[in-house]
């Protein structure tokens, strides 16, 4: 055997000894500890001890900041009976769940046109995909107060171009009408997030195999049939995580809320949500409500979280009978 075909072969068996021994023993627990340790202590910092703390607060009586005697579910109780939080609670639920539906409308569906607007070798599509995730950056106080300038009924821009194209009974004053203020600030938040999503989609449409959509091409399919028929079926993982997601994000809203309706939730409460309620009874509900204020984010917290489970837990056996 010539040198080089031997040097050659000892090459090859030098590499696939290397290959074959990559990935065979996993990482010492040491090791594995040093590089999960970092995220371990943040998310116990900033969300296992807090959630933790405000369980344990809201079994207890409070005199401002002191702690005062154990008092057992009697938080919870007030929250249903104390006036008038009892009567804000279900109204801010309702709004919250307003803006759910209202954002999954909106601001998902057209995620999902943009995202397949600008699937493949667009021209501009870079730049498109910039412009849609800038706002998602920038602050939800900033977004709202800007918004609430522009949507001003003297001096704002929207009413003025209303008024001069001919539209004058368009105009009105768009936050200050309980019939029109939350929808406003749905279609404002639409508008900051839409990038989100749409990133999560377009994601999803890249890693659906180019060969599936030409084997639908090559049986007579559409672009609508190929769209209903392959990639919304494919979708149904992004479809889930965009949902909860969006879930989480709406029943957790306050900065955009307060930014554009106040802390109170004008005009007469139609902007109020759970985010406003909590803020109001922890700071403004009296020397004895940082127990009842630790008991109402118990119970958001419990249902946000037993919700978005359900949700998941439905979306995985819808994947499961699609596969």
């Amino acid at each position: 055997m010539a040198p080089e075909s031997a040097a050659r072969q000892d090459a090859t068996q030098h590499k696939r000894k290397r290959a074959k021994g990559v990935g065979d023993h996993p990482p010492a627990w040491p090791l594995l500890a040093l590089f999960l340790a970092p995220a371990f202590l943040l998310y116990t910092v900033f969300m296992i001890y807090p959630l933790a703390q405000a369980l344990y607060f809201s079994l207890f009586e409070f005199k401002g900041l002191a702690r005062g005697a154990f008092v057992g579910l009697d938080n919870f109780r007030e929250l249903f009976t104390r006036y008038p939080v009892n009567e804000q609670l279900p109204r801010a639920f309702l709004h919250n769940v307003y803006f759910f539906v209202g954002t999954m409308a909106i601001q998902n569906t057209l995620g999902l046109l943009f995202a397949k607007l600008l699937y493949g070798s667009r021209p501009g599509k870079r730049f498109f995909q910039t412009v849609f995730t800038m706002p998602y950056l920038i602050s939800a106080l900033v977004v709202g107060y800007l918004w609430s300038l522009m949507f001003n009924p003297l001096f704002g821009p929207i009413n003025q171009v209303l008024r001069s194209v001919g539209l004058d009974a368009l105009a009105r004053p768009w936050l200050g009408d309980p019939s029109t203020a939350l929808t406003v600030i749905i279609l404002v938040n639409a508008w900051q997030w839409v990038g989100f999503p749409m990133l999560l989609f377009s994601a999803g449409l890249t890693n659906i195999p180019e060969d599936l959509r030409e084997a639908a091409r090559i049986d007579g399919a559409g672009s609508w049939q190929l769209f209903r028929r392959i990639e919304l079926p494919l979708l149904l993982p992004v479809i889930g995580i965009v949902t909860v997601l969006t879930f989480i994000g709406n029943f957790n809203v306050f900065g955009i809320v307060w930014a554009m309706g106040g802390v109170n939730g004008e005009p007469a409460g139609a902007t109020d949500v759970l985010g406003l309620v909590f803020y109001r009874t922890a700071f403004r509900g009296g020397v004895d409500a940082f127990g009842l204020a630790s008991a109402l984010a118990v119970l958001m917290f419990i249902f946000i979280f037993g919700v978005s489970t359900l949700m998941l837990n439905r979306f995985r056996r819808w994947e499961e009978h699609l596969t």
